[in-house]
């Protein structure tokens, strides 16, 4: 044994990293604060303090533990990344290096292609080995370090664990401890055969840190071959905590007046993630502090023991009574990219000192956004004489009102003063007003006397938070959109903002006001605004390329109150409109004459998509090319003209092809009615339709022509109805029965001596006119009221008997002025004969009528001059015998 410890004594302890050099391969994205490698540095002597470095410190940071962050993330490039390990002793300042080369790992690699670290069992003496030869010293196995949260896949394979002596015999392999087959078991696994150690889930740093497993090696008997060895499995920290405040609201004191450096309280978070890792390093930093007066900094907080402490002067409880300050504490050391943070609250109640003397003091309280209120009557008592000047007060404000809030007026026959509100008050600005007044004569007091020239009064007034409307902010919205916007599509959000910030109200709810095309509709809840149909500028809800609509924005207050906003849309014009011609009607003269016509183009369009235009005539029908020609004479106009010498009067179509300027241009055809008319020497037209062409529309004839129509038809109907009802009187007078005497029921009382020869009439002349028998035969006595008159007959030409008289016409007028001058005519009861002609007519037959006259020997010649529309007929009766 001698000889062996001397040579362990001769062996030199090397201080110092393993390796020169060290390779890893990692992922291709590094996240910052994740753990990369692990450095391992040997030591002769264990209690060295050794500090580690990085020669890259903005990407790489070397815990003292060894273990290696990233300090931001980025993709690693094809090529290894390079950097230098420092391990400096501190007592001693000797400094040792390692270059460590980061390789990305392939972006396809397989599990079989995987490296696994091998772990060989440490050789040592067995039992049938020579004594003389030394026993190596146990081999100390580096910790493997395994980050939580991994995503696998699982299991996943860490090392293999592996004995020399696997090649003479048949080993088998089994880990023990906490986390295989002690509790939680079933944590890491080891194949028996190959001794690959692998993991089943990922780990929780939070709940173990770090595992301790011994590995061992067997035969197939169960006997040890090896000694076992220890394996350390580190869980590597994740920054997956978020800080959490032991209370989300703390309470602290500090008196008024405090001085600046005024201890008043400590917050404290704490992180489950590795306290010795910048995962778990908190800083801390005050996000608000409400209220802002008199300064909005009134406090500091320390960042690493979150100790809070005053840095401004000025703490007045009279003023402000309390503050809230929103703390916030955050890891990686406050990083705020990669940092995780949380808040907490913390009260500070400013404690109050006996600094103000008593005061006499109004106390008042009024609405807020309330003008010409008096919040404040002040009495003042004087002796003098009333109502004159050594009497009367005259009152002003002398502090606590620096916007001109209030104003104080006299009261001239009580001599109080009241402060009346002028200005709108808002609560979410000032809660309270403490004014200052001073009272004092409108003369001076008189000299030697000792009194204060003046008296002062403090007034307190408390403003009452009340539901404010909300309001939309801005208000008008302008919103610029292109014309054509289909339904459904998302225009905008115009969403309200509610001034009541301290009333328990839950959210605003949007609805539509006004909307005059209906084009739109809002969100209620969060005021996202939506087509329901497409937006067209040339709608006659547009003004000046501007449609407007009108919101509604109401809150659950008490009680409930709503604000208006208003949406301007601006909509920029796209070429959606062809243009047309205007006139769509038109007249000329049938030559070709220095009369073109002039027309318009007009588009809904407006610059660049609408003039100058484009006019020209289609190729189809080939008749209008032909006939006619388009001249454009100016960016919107153009002339069209005949281009023949002689065009058949009528009325025409003319389709005319209008190209607008816009990109792509818009075209379309429009159809020119024109009539075509005979002129005069002037150009103008003579023609009866001329005034149809030049003033009414073809549906203004067509209903006048309706009109003429139905009237003439009412006048036949009234006049057929006037026949029939002339036809069926004669029809009931010619039906009577010569012995059926109408009158056997009539008796006439008022004459004497009648009785019943009254009744003695002949009515044979009813039916028989020739055979009536001369008035003058009947007496007098018994004629009847409703008879004719006896009147001399009047004498009704007789018809004559000649084949051929004279004129029937002269024969019906003189009919006609006897029937007007018989006075025994209707309405008389009797029947009006122009005559009689008995069983046969004298008058010829009607079939022996004839033209007096043959066409054939008529001159037609005259034809030619009255115009173009009797020329056809000129050439069928003109000409003579051709």
């Amino acid at each position: 044994q001698a000889p062996i410890k001397a040579t362990c004594e001769d062996m030199s302890c090397k201080t110092g990293f393993p390796e020169d050099v060290h390779s890893a391969v990692v992922s291709r994205s590094i996240h910052g604060g994740q753990p990369l490698l692990n450095v391992r540095f040997q030591s002769c002597d264990e209690n060295k303090k050794i500090h580690f470095g990085s020669s890259e410190p903005e990407d790489f940071r070397v815990g003292e533990d060894g273990v290696v962050y990233a300090e931001r993330s980025f993709q690693l490039s094809a090529e290894p990344t390079e950097f230098v390990v420092s391990a400096q002793d501190k007592e001693t300042q000797e400094e040792w290096q390692m270059t460590v080369k980061l390789t990305p790992e392939p972006a396809f690699t397989g599990a079989s292609e995987k490296k696994i670290e091998d772990i060989v069992f440490p050789w040592q003496q067995h039992k049938h080995s020579s004594p003389l030869k030394r026993q190596k010293r146990d081999w100390v196995i580096p910790p493997i370090n395994l980050p939580e949260n991994s995503r696998g896949p699982f299991p996943q394979e860490l090392v293999r664990i592996r004995s020399d002596r696997d090649k003479s015999l048949s080993l088998r392999y089994s880990v023990t401890g906490p986390g295989a087959d002690q509790p939680p078991t079933g944590i890491f696994i080891i194949n028996p055969i190959s001794g690959q150690l692998s993991v089943t889930k990922p780990l929780d740093r939070e709940q173990i840190a770090s595992f301790h497993l011994r590995a061992h090696a067997v035969d197939v008997n169960g006997n040890q071959v090896e000694n076992p060895i220890d394996i350390v499995i580190n869980v590597i920290d994740m920054n997956d905590n978020r800080p959490e405040f032991l209370h989300q609201v703390w309470n602290g004191t500090v008196p008024e007046g405090s001085k600046p450096g005024t201890y008043v309280m400590t917050v404290t978070a704490i992180d489950a993630d590795d306290p010795n890792a910048q995962n778990g390093m908190l800083r801390y930093r005050i996000l608000s502090q409400a209220p802002s007066s008199p300064s909005p900094n009134m406090f500091t907080i320390n960042n690493e023991t979150g100790d809070i402490i005053t840095v401004a002067a000025g703490l007045d409880r009279e003023k402000v009574q309390q503050y809230t300050l929103i703390i916030q504490a955050t890891d990686m050391e406050g990083n705020p990219t990669y940092g995780l943070s949380n808040t907490a609250t913390a009260v500070i109640t400013v404690t109050d000192v006996n600094d103000n003397p008593p005061e006499f003091t109004a106390m008042t309280v009024i609405p807020e956004n309330r003008v010409d209120v008096i919040v404040a009557n002040l009495t003042v008592t004087d002796k003098d004489q009333p109502h004159t000047p050594a009497w009367n007060a005259m009152y002003r404000m002398t502090g606590g009102d620096p916007t001109g809030r209030f104003t104080i007026l006299t009261d001239p026959n009580s001599n109080d003063g009241l402060v009346t509100v002028v200005k709108p008050i808002d609560f979410e600005m000032n809660r309270m007003f403490v004014l200052t007044v001073a009272a004092e004569n409108q003369v001076p007091l008189a000299k030697g006397i000792q009194h204060p020239p003046q008296s002062t009064a403090t007034v307190s007034i408390t403003v009452i938070d009340v539901n404010e409307s909300p309001y939309f902010v801005p208000n008008p919205k302008l919103v610029r959109q292109e014309e054509g916007l289909l339904a459904g599509s998302m225009l905008t959000t115009f969403t309200a903002q509610d001034p009541d910030r301290y009333m328990q109200q839950t959210s605003l709810r949007y609805s539509k006001l006004s909307d005059p095309a209906n084009w739109l509709k809002i969100d209620p809840v969060n005021g996202q605004i939506t087509t329901t149909a497409v937006l067209d500028r040339e709608s006659i809800y547009v003004q000046n390329n501007m449609y407007n609509a009108t919101f509604l924005a109401s809150d659950n207050g008490i009680p409930p109150m709503s604000g208006t906003g208003t949406l301007q849309i601006y909509l920029l014009d796209i070429n959606d409109n062809s243009p047309q011609v205007n006139p769509k009607e038109a007249t000329t003269c049938e030559t070709l004459q220095p009369n073109a016509i002039n027309i318009t183009a007009v588009d809904p369009d407006i610059d660049p998509n609408a003039g100058p235009f484009a006019f020209e005539l289609p190729d189809t029908p080939a008749s209008i090319k032909r006939n006619w020609t388009i001249v454009r004479i100016s960016g919107d106009h153009a002339q069209l003209s005949l281009r023949i010498r002689f065009l058949e009067a009528g009325i025409y179509d003319v389709p005319i092809v209008i190209t607008d300027s816009g990109n792509p241009h818009a075209s379309s055809t429009s159809v020119l009615k024109v009539k075509v008319c005979q002129c005069d020497i002037n150009g103008d037209c003579t023609d009866v339709d001329r005034i149809v062409g030049a003033g009414l529309g073809t549906g203004a004839i067509i209903a006048i022509l309706l009109c003429i129509i139905i009237l003439l038809i009412l006048v036949l109907m009234f006049v057929v109805w006037m026949k029939r009802r002339d036809k069926e009187r004669q029809a009931k007078q010619l039906l009577i029965d010569p012995e059926d005497d109408v009158r056997d029921n009539i008796l006439k009382y008022d004459e004497e001596g009648g009785g019943e020869e009254d009744q003695d009439y002949d009515l044979s002349q009813l039916q028989q006119p020739d055979t009536v028998e001369p008035d003058a035969i009947k007496p007098v006595g018994i004629r009847r009221l409703d008879e004719r008159p006896i009147h001399a007959e009047p004498q009704y030409p007789v018809r004559s008997a000649a084949p051929h008289p004279g004129d029937i016409g002269d024969f019906i007028n003189e009919g006609l002025k006897a029937a007007d001058n018989d006075p025994t005519a209707p309405p008389y009861d009797s029947l009006l004969v122009f005559d009689y002609e008995g069983s046969g007519s004298t008058a010829g037959s009607l079939s022996s009528l004839n033209s007096s006259s043959s066409g054939g020997e008529q001159d037609y010649d005259y034809l030619n001059d009255w115009g173009p529309r009797f020329k056809k007929l000129a050439d069928m009766y003109g000409g003579g015998d051709d």
